[in-house]
């Protein structure tokens, strides 16, 4: 598959979403909307990968490209393309299908339980994830349930941590893409205090088997989603 991806900061990729996709065979290009390029139109990808990033979806003052991103999303979605949402992504995706992004009660930063909703346990797409696992979180926003989606996962912290919308569209709040080496390097750019629900970097990094754990989880993720 022509696969293009949305990135909205330097320091935050695909992830172990980029080798995946080179080893199954998809061509890959991207858009580094913070830098002012400008994407393609949507007849040049079959699928969308939606990437996390530190800014708020509505800041479009500071970030002006947000605006025409939207519009990507939504004509990507109504051209039945397959589209992906992570993080900051899955409020994008969201926002779009009519989901309110607003502020999360408390922010949400480390490894934390998500325990799969019933529509989750049913759905094709996360069929490899366990019921209950520790996944990785790194955001203070939240969205409402965009309508006609199905919600596929909670946290304790968030009540929305994943949702589809049939086979074509999946949102993920969490970050199973997320390496070590891309959480090093993201904790170069921020370190969050503390928090009820915020981890400190040692705590986070010290977890090797977790990351390597998510990351499998990604992969399979990502087969069932541009394969299925």
């Amino acid at each position: 598959m022509r696969v293009h991806w949305l990135q909205h900061a330097d320091f935050e990729d695909l992830g172990c979403i980029a080798p995946w996709l080179n080893t199954a065979g998809h061509s890959v290009a991207g858009t580094r909307l913070y830098a002012g390029e400008t994407p393609p139109t949507v007849a040049a990808f079959d699928a969308l990968i939606v990437m996390g990033g530190p800014m708020n979806i509505y800041q479009y003052a500071h970030h002006p490209w947000l605006r025409g991103e939207k519009l990507l999303i939504r004509e990507a979605v109504d051209a039945g393309k397959r589209v992906l949402g992570i993080c900051l992504g899955a409020q994008l995706l969201a926002d779009v299908l009519g989901g309110a992004v607003t502020r999360n009660a408390e922010s949400e930063i480390g490894w934390f339980p998500l325990n799969l909703t019933a529509a989750g346990r049913e759905s094709a797409l996360l069929a490899g994830l366990p019921q209950s696992f520790s996944g990785f979180h790194w955001h203070g926003d939240t969205y409402a349930l965009p309508p006609g989606a199905a919600c596929l996962a909670s946290s304790e912290a968030c009540a929305q941590q994943a949702f589809s919308l049939g086979p074509q569209v999946l949102g993920l709040q969490f970050h199973l893409e997320v390496t070590r080496a891309n959480a090093e390097e993201w904790f170069r750019h921020e370190r969050p205090p503390p928090a009820r629900y915020v981890q400190t970097p040692e705590h986070i990094l010290a977890q090797h088997e977790r990351f390597e754990e998510n990351n499998r989880w990604m992969r399979e993720v990502l087969g069932r989603f541009l394969n299925g």
